[in-house]
């Protein structure tokens, strides 16, 4: 068996070494096998397979309680693929929500900063057509803040 040291599975996974521990400490990986000698956490294949999984849940901003329900439907296969599909599914939506405050944000600044363009440029007409776009950019801010 392949046993890799926690600075490889830090390195292979993304995830630091405290973050490793904690996973191990509020049981979503191991117990992680221990060096006889030195006492290391000696990971195996296994071990990477899931924190690797681990790592891509939590680059998409998945929680952990919903990596634990993620990894428990994981262990009962076909019968939970329902709600392995909703749940991915919930945070799927969750991150489209965050693309659509993002991008009216980044409206609203590149309005705003079309509209000081056209200023600083003396462009009245410019600074006008700016301005009706911004009314626009802001309403969208607005849905964000709700």
């Amino acid at each position: 068996m392949t046993a890799f040291t926690i600075q490889e599975v830090s390195r292979r996974s993304g995830l630091s070494e405290p973050t490793l521990r904690y996973y191990e400490n509020v049981g979503l990986i191991g117990p992680i096998d221990r060096d006889v000698n030195s006492g290391h956490r000696r990971y195996g294949s296994g071990d990477l397979d899931v924190i690797e999984m681990l790592a891509c849940l939590r680059a998409v901003g998945v929680g952990i309680e919903d990596m634990r329900t993620y990894l428990a439907n994981r262990a009962r296969g076909r019968a939970a693929a329902g709600e392995q599909r909703d749940l991915l599914s919930r945070h799927a939506e969750r991150v489209e929500a965050e693309i659509a405050a993002q991008r009216a944000r980044l409206g609203y600044l590149r309005e705003k900063a079309a509209l000081w363009d056209a200023r600083d440029r003396g462009d009245s007409a410019a600074e006008a057509a700016a301005l009706g776009r911004l009314v626009g950019a802001v309403e969208g801010l607005g849905a964000v803040l709700r």
